[in-house]
């Protein structure tokens, strides 16, 4: 399985990288797999009605973002973009920095905010 993670680089600016989460085969019944637990101490719910688009800006935290309806583009600062959708997850760790753009519409997200390196 792979995640999006939106970072700040050494330059200064925001990037995206995928990262591939290793699974591990539940020895009782093969197609099932799980990942490396994730320590997370609180989970929130962000809904946004309507159009819901910010400038510039940096997360307030590292933190997973799950989308559980409607959609959300990243932009970072070479210009590319990336489109989430329900059940899409990404890493936002661009806590420093310029940081990215974000638009979307009518959109309900989980967020969980995570300390330690995603696996």
């Amino acid at each position: 399985m792979k995640i999006t993670s939106v970072y700040s680089g050494a330059d200064g600016e925001s990037h995206f990288r995928d990262i591939e989460l290793n699974p591990k085969r539940d020895r009782h019944n093969p197609a099932v797999v799980s990942f490396k637990p994730i320590k997370a101490t609180r989970a929130f719910l962000r809904e946004a009605k309507g159009a819901d688009n910010h400038d510039w800006h940096t997360a307030p935290r590292r933190q997973l973002v799950i989308i559980l309806k409607g959609e959300l583009e990243i932009e970072v600062a070479d210009g590319s973009k990336r489109r989430f959708g329900p059940g899409d997850i990404f890493l936002a760790e661009d806590t420093t920095g310029h940081g990215h753009l974000s638009r979307s519409f009518n959109r309900t997200g989980m967020y969980v905010p995570v300390e330690e390196e995603i696996s």
